[in-house]
């Protein structure tokens, strides 16, 4: 499937000031400038809404735009632009910094209109062609996010009963197969213990009792679907713990559901779309008093 180019973009000429700002921001030139006034002259848009937030004379609109995803229920947003280099850049490495994921919830549930609000904070995350073909699976309750938790044990349970098999684990070894030995080694175990723990104590040992899920999916067509997905868990993760949330990002169901159609099934999924990220979300059971640091990385600066 084409990316949708389908310009919607519409200029009052009698309001624009031919000031330009339109065109220099516009990637797709789908604005030129004819007659001293910013007009409308592409085949294409990227419908990214620049030439809309640049205009200061309110001479543009971007029909291709949903403008209720800047309006929040629990909070008012402000729609003045930060210029850069304008925030508080103290303030926002310490919600970075302060940002931790929570494995403790309490059994409150999270409202609607919270889980709403974060999945529009989600979508304001960039997006490679401005392609925007990501898709937000909400599991609101905790019945809900029980009976995911129930498809996706089963899967590992299935698993670690496959990798059990040594031979198997040889012969697929031989044959240059090493996925099913590689997990043995690295997974196995830690999966069998929380497999008999989840058992033996009824107790969540993938979502750790949040009463709510995310499921961040991507279309394939999608120029960077898993860049994407990713940019908009991470605006997730900062905004939930602005709001008084904790998350945590769950890997374990993210491969489950790779591999297994069968769950994404399950909620629902179209098959045209992959998982990239499941976000565990509800209030926090737990404090901290300060940050915590990082691993050592490698930092390379390249001059040719």
């Amino acid at each position: 499937m084409a990316f949708d180019r389908t310009v919607t973009t519409v200029i009052d000429q009698e309001k624009c000031e031919a000031c330009g700002e339109c065109i220099k921001v516009c990637s797709q030139d789908t604005i030129t400038m004819v007659n001293k006034k910013a007009t409308i002259t592409g085949n294409e848009s990227l419908i990214c809404d620049h030439c809309q937030a640049a205009c200061k004379s309110g001479a543009i609109r971007v029909g291709g735009i949903d403008e209720s995803l800047s309006n929040f229920s629990s909070f008012k947003s402000e729609k003045k632009w930060i210029p850069h280099g304008e925030f508080d850049t103290v303030s926002l490495v310490n919600l970075m910094q302060s940002r931790r994921s929570c494995r403790n919830y309490s059994n409150k549930p999270v409202e609607k209109e919270l889980l709403e609000d974060l999945v529009k904070i989600g979508v304001t995350a960039p997006s490679g062609s401005n392609c925007q073909m990501w898709s937000f699976t909400v599991l609101p309750d905790r019945k809900s996010v029980e009976a995911l938790g129930e498809q996706i044990k089963k899967f590992f349970h299935d698993l670690n009963r496959l990798a059990a098999k040594g031979w198997l684990r040889m012969l697929l070894k031989l044959l240059g197969k090493r996925q099913l030995s590689d997990y043995y080694d690295n997974y196995y175990e830690r999966i069998k213990e929380g497999l008999e723990e989840w058992e033996a104590k009824d107790k969540d040992m993938l979502f750790h009792q949040a009463p709510a899920v995310i499921v961040i999916a991507c279309k394939q067509e999608a120029s960077c679907p898993a860049e994407d997905a990713l940019l908009a868990a991470q605006n997730i993760l900062l905004g939930a713990h602005s709001m008084g949330l904790g998350t945590c990002l769950i890997g374990f169901a993210v491969s489950a559901m790779k591999k297994e159609r069968k769950i994404c099934n399950f909620i629902d999924l179209p098959n045209d779309e992959e998982v990239y990220a499941v976000i565990a979300i509800g209030y926090p059971k737990e404090k901290y008093i300060n940050v915590t640091g990082r691993k050592p990385f490698p930092l390379r600066f390249i001059n040719r």
